[in-house]
């Protein structure tokens, strides 16, 4: 994908070691969830005492130095990168977030985005709360900190769960204790893994295969999990439990990398079976099938693979090089550099191309901009046709759960057809995979996806939207036990 594609917006760590200091351990899991988000990279660690943290803009290489990490002592932490889709682009809303209050110390690392944060906010506020910045993740900082002066830790975040609506995954931490939640939908990815000496809580598996772990299982909607402070376990609270989860699609599509496990599928799996679903449902016996790197490669291998099996004479070919200097804060103030960023970005193979028809496999189409240019780059350099295949189904509404992916104006599937659309980009044909053939991948039901930036129905009650199901709040029962 280039700089016109959805972006997602945080990643998330917690650790929980036996005698070694976390910091280590969490500045290479945040390297590998780097993909994740690239504005800010920051950890909180306790040392049994007290709470320190580290904060900074930039990539995690850029935002830590070795004295910030020999300054973060304490066998455990969490740590968070962040793409900013909810608050400022400033150092005000980089995480995790720390406060401290009377009954402690907190952190909090936040992957999601809340639909009712600014009502949260407001109650808060009038009884004496002062926030230091605009995100969403503030707010449930300041909730389960209010919570955490009235009730034990399970219960204190049962209280703020049922206050919260949207998505989010987190890892907190009180004191020397770290927990993982998951909102009762399961809208965005969280898992569990061990290692030699303690156990990690991660956005995605990859995250602890750096740490030559093992995922133990994905955490699930509506649970909390509590890592025992020494690294010896964990315990596991099912807070909320829902009839339908809300699994955010995109994230096998484009945002997890290939090597992670979410939810119990290999990516590079489901986007192999999501290329071989596009061949069965739209393929076009073309010379050769390449892909918009790099998301777009393990789609183009399952649609080639396909095409070769039904006797297809379609060859495989790595037909675009992409720069990976050119990162997403390319300066782009004119048309111009606008047109140039696609070429700087993206290199045609002129000896695959030429004189070929060829077909171009990408994730998604949102602004439009992208495939424009880049059809018109591949007929540049000879190909007799281009034909683009789009293994995601249109997307026609912005997304609301964390993902920076335009507003309806932008999106030019919003107001337009397939035809229309491949009449504008210039293409020979185009043609997007189904909902039932991402469902089928994923082996969910529709039901328990969230599908609401690709039907505009949502599996939220936010303000002007659809819904596509019964608003199911949690509510406090009373005093009732905190895992019932």
């Amino acid at each position: 994908m280039t700089h016109s594609g959805p972006r997602e917006k945080c990643g998330v760590v917690g650790v929980s070691l036996d005698g070694r200091d976390a910091a280590r351990p969490l500045y290479y899991s945040l390297y590998a969830l780097q993909h994740r988000g690239q504005e800010s990279a920051g950890i909180v660690t306790h040392d049994g005492f007290q709470q320190h943290d580290h904060v900074d803009m930039g990539l995690v290489g850029d935002a830590f130095a070795e004295a910030d990490l020999d300054g973060l002592a304490g066998n455990v932490g969490i740590g968070h990168v962040r793409y900013p889709t909810a608050g400022s682009v400033d150092s005000s809303c980089a995480q995790p977030f720390s406060v401290s209050f009377k009954s402690g110390s907190l952190g909090l690392s936040h992957n999601g985005n809340l639909v009712n944060a600014g009502e949260i906010r407001d109650e808060l506020a009038a009884l004496g709360h002062a926030f230091t910045s605009d995100g969403d993740t503030e707010v449930i900082a300041h909730d389960l900190a209010r919570n955490l002066l009235e009730a034990d830790l399970v219960r204190a975040v049962k209280r703020t769960m049922s206050r919260i609506h949207g998505s989010y995954s987190l890892t907190i931490m009180h004191d020397d204790t770290v927990l993982g939640v998951r909102d009762p939908e399961g809208n965005r990815p969280l898992c569990i893994g061990s290692i030699d000496d303690g156990y990690v809580l991660a956005s995605e598996s990859a995250a602890i295969d750096v740490l030559d772990g093992e995922l133990v299982r994905d955490v699930e909607p509506g649970e909390l999990i509590v890592l025992q402070p020494d690294g010896s376990g964990f315990d596991s609270y099912r807070l909320f439990e829902r009839e339908r989860t809300a699994h955010c699609f995109f994230e096998h599509v484009y945002f997890a990398r290939p090597d992670s496990r979410i939810d119990g599928s290999l990516v590079y799996d489901v986007r192999r079976d999501l290329g071989r679903a596009l061949w069965e449902e739209s393929g076009v016996d073309s010379d050769v099938v390449m892909p918009v790197p790099d998301s777009g490669r393990a789609f183009a291998s399952g649609y080639a693979e396909a095409a070769q099996e039904d006797g297809a004479g379609v060859e495989f070919a790595e037909g675009l090089m992409k720069n990976r200097y050119v990162g997403r804060t390319f300066i782009m103030p004119t048309q111009d550099a606008r047109e140039r960023a696609v070429r700087l970005k993206l290199n045609p193979i002129r000896d695959v191309v030429e004189g070929k028809t060829v077909t171009v496999i990408d994730d998604s189409i949102v602004r439009g901009t992208t495939s424009t240019q880049l059809v018109q780059l591949l007929k540049d350099v000879g190909a007799e046709e281009v034909h683009m295949r789009i293994g995601a189904p249109p997307i026609v509404a912005p997304c609301y759960m964390g993902i920076d992916m335009a507003t309806r104006e932008e999106l030019i599937a919003s107001d337009k057809t397939t035809e229309e659309i491949g009449e504008e980009i210039a293409a020979d044909s185009l043609a997007y995979l189904s909902i039932d053939a991402v469902a089928g991948a994923l082996e969910e039901s529709r039901a328990d996806l969230c599908l609401g930036c690709v039907t505009g129905e949502y599996p939220y009650d936010i303000e002007g939207e659809a819904t596509d199901r019964e608003v199911d709040r949690p509510v406090i029962e009373g005093e009732a036990p905190a895992d019932d």
